[in-house]
């Protein structure tokens, strides 16, 4: 049975200055574009507030048992910093320097890198620190070759439950106000699946190439219409007005 963390002290300290965090390269060339693509969407539409943070490969610090412990996912939301931005350049501490992250997500890929872990020893697995230390609602995991999408959400016990997408293959992740879900097409020159945002509505949160394709074909539209109407104009005998 998965250890609890009732079993360790846990302490938000700021990170030493002197700490010395991983560099290692990522381990797939699709991680960054995966993750980017899923910060570019919130942006454009909208929903990244000023004081919120989007992280890459980035480093996610608690204190279990008097030993630092620093995770980086491959993307994490976090809704609210409570500290300068120059404070969190390097890493963040949660409860400490603002909330916690309200999702997590790991892409797998050909490296084993304990997505499911549970090891509570330190250095503990993923999955342990984030649903006992950190507590973060969502996690998910992506195979982004397959498409394949694990989304699991906290329940009371604090445990984590996979859950079932709805009729449209989709997850709703409450803290987001937004559905979770795979898309299969082309950006920057990868043709695969991909992670995207749905709002409430059902309406495809839009990357920035597809915002600007979509407003020319707006505009082509707008321009056939005004066309149209003008031959229409002429053919009546009037002389539609420039």
């Amino acid at each position: 049975m998965l250890a609890s963390s009732a079993n360790y002290e846990i302490t938000w300290e700021k990170l030493p200055d002197d700490f010395v965090l991983d560099d290692e390269p990522v381990d797939n060339i699709n991680q960054p574009s995966l993750a980017a693509a899923l910060t570019e969407s919130l942006e454009i539409a909208g929903k990244l507030p000023a004081n919120s943070l989007s992280t890459t490969n980035y480093g996610l610090c608690a204190t279990v048992n008097q030993k630092i412990v620093v995770k980086a996912p491959d993307w994490a939301y976090i809704p609210s910093i409570q500290v300068p931005r120059e404070e969190v350049k390097r890493s963040y501490t949660p409860q400490l320097q603002g909330d916690i992250p309200v999702i997590v997500m790991e892409f797998l890929s050909d490296t084993e890198g304990g997505e499911y872990s549970i090891k509570p020893t330190y250095p503990p697995g993923k999955w342990f620190f984030y649903e006992q230390v950190l507590v973060v609602p969502n996690y998910i995991i992506f195979e982004p070759d397959a498409g394949e999408l694990e989304v699991y959400h906290l329940d009371e016990q604090r445990r984590y439950q996979l859950q079932s997408p709805d009729t449209n293959h989709r997850y709703w992740i409450a803290q987001m106000g937004l559905f979770l879900g795979v898309w299969q097409g082309t950006r920057e020159n990868r043709t695969g699946y991909w992670l995207r945002w749905w709002d409430d509505n059902g309406e495809l949160l839009l990357w920035g190439s597809e915002s600007v394709n979509q407003e020319r074909q707006e505009k082509e539209i707008a321009q056939q219409r005004a066309e149209r109407l003008a031959a229409q104009l002429r053919a009546a005998g009037l002389e539609p007005e420039i």
